[in-house]
């Protein structure tokens, strides 16, 4: 085969500059860097105009004598070129080997900024200079190395350049500098001013009363700041606690523990405006009793029912009257009035408003999460060099603990672990008979759990209209536990038996699998809602014409509430706590059983989709999931560290973290906020309790309060305009949705944009890779013919003294 012929470049010996020529500053680091290339071709046209050329060599006549060895780099035993001493001194003294790394590196840049101005005035462009000026390669010392001596000179530069700084910038210079603590505190005490000047202001007495004043002013507002922030990561809940589960069972387990902190976060958030504008306002302004409260048992801990359906749990106790000031003399028997050109506090209108303002919230709270958490995961680029970065940058040499130190570790040592698991699983390939194979047990297994969730449907659906048929006495509230204990037990037992099915689909990647198992999980407790919203807003509706269906539903969602949360302590204590015992104690085997994170995380998204379906009906659902979650934290918390083990075939759950919010936002929320929607717009209120009880739908609430304000007067005649023309017209709702569609549309072509130049970057840094070696490969060749050159001439010597010459 024909090779392309190669160049090879032979330089001679260059006579040496003049002894007056001008040496380039040390500070034009930056310079030489940039204008190397340009150098390179400069000698080699300097050199070629004292009668060098370019020679062409020609590997197939077999004419490669000793002098045409010279010129090749030498390999190394691993093929890699081996440089000479000089050429890897130059490489190293070069800025982009030595900013970040060398001391002196670092000491020259902090000076040059502090007299940047001053050399931007004072120095002459590299074009303007004369060629014995401009830094040459040639003057290059090549035996003797004056790092030292320029470090000391830029050291001292920069000691007198930071003692004409105050103490503030001199102290605020030194601690972003990035040495070590023994280097700072050299350059504070050589940048201090003489200690006898100290001595003879504090014998005259210099220091007045204000100084010392603004002094202790200064110290207390530093400690005040340090217990000020002390304090916030105290606030921080359960940090040590994740650190540890990080450090011990990986990113995958922690997820779960950092989805739950989340949803306590919704619930608060969803929860202030409740109590601030609901229930404190119907609490301090209580109705009156339509009957006898009855007394508080206990059993309605369970069954949400008797004592807590006359309190502020439910939509039931809230009056549809509006609120005023108590009237000064009540005892005449007439109606308070509101003050003239006042509105009054309507708890319909703030039922209504309330709930709607919490439910935009958390959407924006949602959305905003969301997009946040993809632009942490799915970044732009690459993540090619992460192994490197978690090897050599992830340590914090901040810690200095034993018991931190040691945490540290442990989590450093996962992360390795998860990055070399997902590298591996990208390696494996199967064959194509392995991989129809695994189409049709995929294909099986997918059949089985949809015929099981498709059974447990129709289980549901059966037993909702069973209970329907047979109506329950308020003496027989228990039996009101019969639906959601099947309801529980069936969302129980479908996630195990949807892992014996997984057990023979053997996923290459963990990821997958838990990616499955959810999918699966989901799919079966979204259907079994879906029936159980049909229940109760097409069939109980219609049957509880007369009594408060909305106390109903709210008790419906309570009992599903609390046997959720009693069955996952079931499931804690007997899928964990007795498993362990009875395989270390009959089955003799030493591992624990593994953290079941799909499960779990269902677990947290159907309570959240429970709490959002009920809080129209019970607004202090929310606190009842906070309280939950609290709990299933240490509980889940304790039971990993004493039960579980960490997983067998360690992943890094990178994305895990958004595709929990997405499933939390789309299928739960979305679901949520539709059930909402149709029950306010759609569904007539029941007319003996509520503060809507006298409205076709709880939508009219709002109109009649628009009607109201037309008629306040013209002080609150632009809120009946927005009502009109921005909430009831549909035009802004289309123009809105297409400005978003629109804004979607450019941050797409941003993204994909972005990505481009990122290819090209990566191709820029391939380019300057390989120029880089190629001007190392001419430097090496230089060094080469000028150490020949020496050589020959040491030669003629020794032979002219030889002859006697």
């Amino acid at each position: 085969m024909s090779q392309s012929p190669a160049f090879v470049l032979n330089v001679l010996e260059t006579p040496e500059d003049p002894e007056g020529s001008q040496e380039p500053s040390p500070y034009d680091e930056s310079e030489v860097h940039d204008s190397f290339h340009q150098l390179i071709q400069e000698q080699s046209r300097w050199v070629a105009e004292e009668g060098l050329e370019l020679q062409q060599r020609q590997p197939e006549t077999g004419a490669l004598g000793a002098s045409g060895s010279d010129h090749e780099t030498m390999l190394g035993p691993e093929g890699a070129p081996v440089y000479s001493m000089a050429t890897l001194r130059i490489l190293a003294s070069m800025p982009s080997r030595t900013i970040g790394r060398s001391r002196g590196a670092i000491i020259s840049q902090y000076y040059s900024r502090t007299v940047k101005l001053r050399r931007r005035a004072g120095r002459p462009q590299l074009r303007d200079m004369g060629r014995s000026a401009r830094p040459s390669l040639r003057l290059y010392d090549l035996e003797l190395d004056s790092a030292v001596l320029e470090e000391e000179e830029k050291r001292g530069l920069l000691v007198k350049e930071l003692q004409g700084l105050t103490a503030a910038q001199r102290d605020h210079m030194l601690r972003g500098m990035p040495l070590s603590l023994a280097e700072k505190r050299c350059l504070r005490e050589e940048s201090r001013p003489p200690r006898g000047k100290h001595r003879a202001q504090r014998h005259r007495g210099l220091l007045s009363c204000c100084d010392q004043l603004r002094d202790s002013c200064v110290l207390a507002s530093h400690n005040l700041g340090l217990a000020l922030l002390s304090g916030l990561q105290a606030l921080m809940p359960w940090h040590y606690a994740l650190k540890r589960i990080g450090g011990r069972f990986g990113s995958s387990v922690l997820s779960y523990f950092l989805f739950l902190k989340t949803l306590l976060a919704f619930n608060t958030l969803l929860l202030l405006p409740l109590l601030a504008f609901i229930v404190g306002v119907q609490a301090a302004f209580p109705p009156a009793p339509t009957g006898p409260v009855p007394a508080f048992t206990g059993l309605e801990l369970l069954t949400g029912g008797g004592y807590l359906t006359h309190s502020v749990m439910y939509y039931g106790y809230y009056s549809n009257a509006t609120l005023n000031q108590p009237c000064a003399s009540p005892l005449d028997g007439s109606q308070c009035t509101p003050e003239a050109g006042s509105l009054p506090y309507s708890m319909p209108l703030a039922y209504l408003f309330t709930l709607g303002a919490a439910f935009f919230i958390t959407c924006i709270t949602l959305v905003y999460s969301m997009s946040r958490s993809f632009g942490e995961s799915y970044r732009v680029g690459s993540t090619s060099g992460v192994h490197a970065i978690t090897v050599f940058c992830s340590w914090d040499y901040k810690v200095t603990q034993r018991w931190a130190t040691r945490l540290q570790h442990d989590n450093i040592r996962t992360q390795l672990k998860e990055l070399l698991a997902e590298w591996q699983s990208r390696q494996h390939r199967r064959s194509a008979c392995g991989q129809l194979r695994r189409v049709a047990v995929l294909g099986l297994v997918w059949l089985l759990c949809l015929g099981t969730t498709l059974g447990c449907t129709l289980a549901v659906y059966t037993f909702s209209e069973l209970m329907i048929k047979s109506p329950v006495s308020a003496e027989r509230e228990a039996v009101l536990l019969l639906l959601p204990l099947v309801v529980c037990l069936l969302n129980l037992g479908g996630p195990y038996l949807f892992r014996i099915l997984a057990a023979l689909e053997r996923h290459d990647s963990p990821v997958l699998e838990v990616y499955v198992a959810i999918c699966r999980n989901l799919i079966l407790k979204m259907v079994t809602l879906g029936i159980l919203c049909y229940h109760w807003l097409g069939r109980r509706v219609g049957t509880l014409k007369d009594q408060c269906w909305e106390n109903f539903v709210g008790q419906e969602l309570y009992r599903l509430m609390v046997m959720d949360f009693i069955f996952t302590l079931l499931d804690t204590l007997l899928g964990e706590l007795v498993w362990r015992l009875f395989s270390e104690k009959q089955l003799k085997r030493k591992g624990k059983p593994e953290f079941d994170i799909a499960g779990n995380v269902l677990e947290l998204i159907y309570g959240q989709t429970l709490t959002w379906l009920g809080v129209l009906f019970s607004p202090l659902l929310p606190a009842m999931q906070i309280i939950k979650l609290l709990l299933l934290f240490y509980i889940k918390k304790a039971s990993l560290m004493a039960n579980c083990q960490a997983p067998r075939r360690p992943w890094k759950a990178s994305h895990m973290s958004t595709v929990f919010i997405s499933l939390l936002c789309f299928p739960s929320f979305l679901g949520a906020a539709v059930f909402l929607c149709y029950a306010v717009w759609q569904v007539k209120p029941s007319s003996t309790c509520g503060p809507f009880r006298t409205l076709d739908t709880m939508y009219e609430a709002g109109k009649v309060w628009v009607r109201r304000l037309e008629k306040a007067g013209p002080r609150v005649s632009w809120l009946p305009w927005i009502h009109r023309y921005l909430v009831e017209d549909t035009f802004p709702i289309y123009l809105v949705s297409a400005l978003l569609l629109a804004v979607i549309y450019l941050n797409i072509q941003v993204v994909k944009g972005q990505r481009k130049v990122i290819c090209l970057l990566k191709e820029q840094i391939s380019n300057e890779g390989e120029d880089k070696i190629f001007l190392i490969n001419k430097l090496q060749r230089v060094y080469e013919r000028k150490e020949k050159s020496r050589c020959v001439g040491h030669l003629g010597q020794e032979e002219n003294l030889s002859l006697g010459w």
